[in-house]
């Protein structure tokens, strides 16, 4: 049972640490053809299905002509503290 709920924090990790790095991608212009945009298209493919419900729920908080999108804030605040601290007591 352990080795199932330590594969479960593991993968919890690895999005967190997916969830952040698509935050970072997030404030530079990436050209389509630098190999930089494959880790992005990835890192979107993998966090998006998450945070886009998260978005239509929360819209992005409009700051004069720039908007600050919450929705990373909110998923990367669950599964820190219900996931990785509630469910699976990750250490």
């Amino acid at each position: 049972m352990s080795s199932i709920v330590d594969l479960l924090c593991l993968a919890t990790l690895l999005y967190i640490i997916a969830m952040f790095g698509r935050i970072i991608l997030s404030w530079f212009p990436i050209a389509p053809d630098s190999p930089v945009s494959a880790v992005s298209r990835v890192l979107f493919s993998i966090t998006e299905p998450v945070l886009g419900p998260v978005r239509q729920l929360l819209p992005p908080l409009r700051l004069g002509s720039g908007a600050l999108d919450l929705s990373p804030i909110v998923v990367l605040f669950t599964l820190q503290l219900i996931v990785r601290d509630i469910l699976l007591r990750c250490g």
